[in-house]
């Protein structure tokens, strides 16, 4: 039989992951002749042989490919054969439109760990060692193709040893881009608080360690950014890094040694073991056992208690980074790794700006040479219903795209809390890193970032661009001030549209868009919403009856104000003399006299329909918390205390002429505590009844397919009973996996939504 040719072009996640090299293998397992090379769309692949053994190479190369790389599209075409000999790797194509999916950065695989703890090993205790399957791509590539020239590692020029490793088809490093070892890599400093260096190379990871142990905070350069390190075993510098980074109670992250030490630690699902050993390598959150002790080394060590106060959960990664795995073999102890910022401040990537602005939180600096390109944060993930459920979207997860239909280039800048941005590419919605609250220039400067990096590395210019409804917000202001056409999205409306793309939904559905705030049609402040979505748009066919937010923004950080205004709805200008309300009891004399002045005016109290305000209410009118220092506290405390309930019970879900009402379920409550139940149960009930009146929302509305969408979402207990009440009564319902369902998700419903307005104006 005469040997033929065929041409692949194949997209998707193939570059950064080693897929010439697998492609080379395999052409050379089936006796083929040709070239594999990187293209600014992906790979692609020119190979000749036997018709057979072209079909047999075309058939393995999606059941063998690479476990981190994705085929999109694999196009073949064939022709005569040119009678090439040999196969090779061809220098990349920089020419034509960017298209080629960048790899997240992939944690450490199981050969180079090997490596790494063998003594003999070349790259024994060598903190920069990867592969084709592991280690930096996306923190550290600054255009397409992904080739070294394009990324910060050109500043090392391999040694004779790794080219050869580079150039060797059967080498796991042959093609691998950040390749490096001792002799030619990137190499680790230690510096004190003022920047001076103290020691280099291998004495700078042993110097860091003793400080860790010594009680000592450590900031650690690590894959996407500076980390603040601690010993969680030490009680005091627990303490300190919460006084100098301050955050009073918001939960630390722990980073343990190994699996096994996380099973001692935490309850395990194998979902959750899963997810805890993947290459993306998040922050898992984790139910905590009831431990008191770790024995390490024969000896009993203490956990501090001030990682996760009052907190059933602990966030618990493993090391992901030869750093890190190096590191915490060392300490053989869990350490606190939280992000490299003061709070509320993005993290800080760069050594001068390191030591300028964790100087005074930071004894000490294990840094090293390899600039990072940009800030990416640890991911956050917890497992709802036996699936996956991102919370925050950055290290392993970005910037991957979600697969969506083909359309003009739209920017959308997300919201003006967990920020995140995408742009639409052909088929796919590429979104950033999580880059956080846009409350500060020094975060406004890494959005501001993030949008020319977006556009940058695709060369693909916008055509238009999607912002929120609310023109205070920053992202909402840049916007304006892009000089291209803007589309504004209701929050509400994006959140819905956001759980549609992502689980690739069409025709009508029933968003239940459920947050803290976002500015609606009328005007209002909205945030319990039931949108019916179609092809022209929605409509709102129910929302949470409305209350008063006394002083605004101030009742975001204050529960109790959400609570007197749902009180003042139920007892009016009487509220004052209900002197048992635990809510009330929380303000002083003079305090209660400038709310009911507030209540009587007006004056600096919007009216909301926020499901997130509700839930803060109720956990004030518990008595559970009042005052919270960080942002989603009390609703978490709500959702914990339900946890420890078991009962299915419920008040009186009204719902009435598209109204959820929450009057009947605040008075059971009321009367409820008055005869001493407890307060678990309460919130439990509160809990089921608001699952109740969706469902009654959902049969009204009459629409099968359901998407759950917005902050409340990420209320495992709510998600839960929400999904399983809605599936006994015969509905489909529909949530975020790999998106989050908080505002992080914002940026994807805003480039479906501004795809449906382009549309009508063509």
């Amino acid at each position: 039989m005469n040997p033929e040719r065929i041409q692949l072009d194949i997209r998707g996640t193939v570059q950064g992951v080693g897929f010439r090299p697998f492609i080379h293998r395999l052409a050379s397992e089936f006796g083929l002749s040709g070239t594999v090379c990187n293209t600014v769309d992906g790979v692609t692949v020119e190979a000749e042989g036997s018709p057979d053994a072209l079909r047999s190479f075309l058939t393995a190369i999606e059941p063998r490919k690479p476990e981190r790389s994705s085929i999109r599209s694999l196009e073949c075409r064939w022709f005569a054969a040119k009678g090439a000999s040999g196969f090779e790797i061809l220098e990349s194509r920089p020419n034509g439109e960017k298209t080629a999916m960048i790899a997240p950065d992939i944690a450490t695989c199981s050969d180079c760990l090997a490596e790494i703890i063998d003594p003999t090993n070349r790259r024994y205790r060598y903190p920069f060692t990867n592969c084709t399957q592991c280690g930096p791509r996306y923190s550290l590539i600054e255009a397409l193709p992904y080739d070294r020239q394009n990324t910060t590692m050109r500043a090392f020029t391999m040694c004779s040893r790794c080219r050869a490793e580079y150039e060797d088809p059967t080498n796991r490093r042959f093609h691998a881009e950040p390749n490096a070892c001792p002799d030619c890599g990137p190499k680790l400093t230690c510096r004190d608080s003022s920047g001076k260096i103290l020691t280099s190379g291998a004495d700078s990871f042993e110097r860091a360690a003793e400080a860790i142990r010594d009680g000592r905070i450590v900031a650690l350069k690590g894959i996407g950014g500076f980390q603040l390190v601690v010993s969680a075993v030490n009680e005091g510098a627990v303490t300190l890094l919460r006084e100098r980074k301050h955050r009073a109670e918001k939960p630390f992250a722990l980073m343990v040694p190994s699996l096994e030490m996380a099973a001692i630690l935490c309850e395990i699902s194998p979902m959750e073991e899963r997810l805890l050993q993947s290459p993306e390598a998040p922050i898992v959150l984790l139910n905590r056992k009831d431990v008191q002790a770790l024995e390490i080394d024969g000896r009993d060590e203490i956990l501090a208690r001030s990682i996760a106060p009052g907190n059933p959960a602990f966030g618990i990664m493993l090391p992901y980074s030869p750093l890190h795995h190096l590191l915490l073999r060392r300490l053989g102890t869990p350490v606190v790794a939280t992000s490299g910022n003061v709070s509320e401040e993005p993290i800080v990537t760069d050594d001068e700006e390191a030591v300028a602005r964790l100087g005074g939180i930071a004894d000490l600096f294990l840094t090293h040479d390899r600039p990072i390109t940009r800030p990416v944060d640890d991911s956050v993930v917890r497992v709802a219903l036996g699936r996956e459920l991102v919370l925050r979207r950055a290290r392993g997860y970005a910037p991957l795209p979600v697969s969506f239909e083909k359309g003009p280039s739209v920017l959308a800048v997300g919201a003006h809390l967990k920020n995140t941005v995408a742009q639409s590419h052909g088929e796919n919605v590429f979104i950033s890193q999580h880059i956080g609250d846009l409350e500060n220039e020094e975060t406004s400067a890494v959005f501001k970032e993030a949008v020319q990096v977006i556009g940058r590395l695709y060369e693909k210019p916008a055509e238009a661009v999607a912002a929120d409804l609310h023109p205070d917000y920053r992202s909402s202001r840049f916007a304006e001030t892009s000089g291209l056409p803007v589309v504004k999205v209701q929050h509400h409306y994006a959140h819905v549209l956001s759980c549609m793309a992502e689980n690739e939904l069409t025709g009508a559905v029933l968003g239940m868009a459920w947050d803290g705030t976002g500015l609606g049609d009328d005007g209002t402040i909205w945030g319990g919403e039931f949108l019916v979505v179609g092809p022209e748009g929605y409509t709102r066919a129910a929302h949470l009856r409305t209350f008063r937010l006394l002083g605004n923004d101030r009742a975001v950080k204050e529960p109790r104000r959400s609570a007197v205004g749902v009180l003042h709805e139920i007892f009016g200008n009487g509220l004052m003399k209900q002197e048992d309300l635990r809510s009330l009891k929380s303000f002083s004399r003079a305090e209660r006299t400038t709310l009911h002045s507030i209540l009587t005016s007006g004056v600096n109290s919007p009216v909301t329909s926020s499901m997130g305000r509700l839930f803060d209410a109720v956990c004030s009118i518990l008595g559970i918390r009042h005052i919270q220092t960080y942002e989603g506290q009390a609703p978490m405390e709500l959702e914990y205390a339900a946890r420890d309930a078991e009962t299915n019970e419920f008040y009186e879900p009204l719902v009435r002429s598209g109204i959820v009402d929450w009057e009947p379920l605040i008075r059971g409550i009321l009367e409820e505590m008055k005869k001493g139940v407890k307060i678990q149960v309460l919130a439990a009930k509160f809990h089921n009844t608001i699952v109740e009146q969706a469902v009654g929302v959902a049969k009204t509305a009459g629409v099968e397919n359901i998407a759950l969408s917005g902050g409340c979402f990420q209320n495992t207990y709510l998600l839960e009973k929400l999904v399983s009440r809605l599936r006994e009564e015969h509905f489909r319902p529909y949530w975020h996996q790999r998106v989050p369902p908080n505002d992080g998700g914002l940026c994807l419903g805003q480039i479906s939504a501004a795809f449906r307005e382009l549309k009508k104006k063509n």
